[in-house]
């Protein structure tokens, strides 16, 4: 598939476009695109999926903390399908599910992100993903160098503590979902889909 890459020059685009291509995809323009992953910035995705849309193109979108709302209501009237996963880890798609159903019997739980002092927002996207799952619990962000990404839930009880943890230490964690996600693209409906559960079946 050609895919142009944007924000390929950041942390996860570098190891992002090589392995794209080591999967076989091309790296090209947006006119020569079959699809758009873009990993940027918060305020750049919305402009990034105007574009892509308007050149008839779907998008996979890695970047947090933008407009979803706004982002689904531009693919719908495109009839085109966006793809936004708040981790593109399947380690933490499986931490948030674990969570959850681990929340069915221990209620009381407080969620602890950790991630490189560069990234942009705070709270993650993996965390506000997480605390809606768990029906809204208190986040802690902690931006420190050295970390990549790091999530762990700790739920309470009485004389108890569960904690379900995930750590990326390095990049090439996203890897696989991105892949999964593009693969899967071409399937789903106009508008934007959430969340990489969406194609673990």
């Amino acid at each position: 598939m050609n895919v142009q890459l944007l924000g390929a020059r950041g942390k996860v685009g570098r190891v992002l476009g090589p392995a794209l291509e080591a999967a076989g995809h091309e790296l090209t323009d947006l006119e020569d695109a079959a699809a758009t992953v873009d990993f940027t910035r918060p305020d750049a995705v919305v402009g990034n999926v105007r574009a892509s849309l308007a050149a008839g193109v779907p998008c996979v979108i890695g970047t947090t903390a933008f407009d979803e709302g706004l982002v689904d209501g531009l693919a719908r009237e495109a009839g085109l399908p966006c793809f936004f996963a708040p981790n593109f880890a399947v380690g933490a798609v499986l931490m948030m599910r674990f969570a959850e159903e681990a929340a069915r019997y221990l209620p009381r739980a407080e969620i602890v992100e950790l991630h490189a002092e560069t990234k942009l927002d705070a709270p993650s996207g993996t965390a506000r993903a997480t605390a809606a799952r768990l029906g809204g619990a208190t986040i802690h962000s902690v931006r420190l160098p050295g970390l990549v990404a790091h999530q762990e839930v700790l739920l309470g009880g009485e004389g108890q503590l569960l904690t379900i943890r995930h750590d990326a230490f390095a990049r090439e964690a996203f890897v696989p979902g991105v892949l999964l996600a593009l693969e899967r693209l071409p399937t789903l409906p106009p508008g934007l889909t959430v969340g990489l559960e969406q194609l673990l079946v």
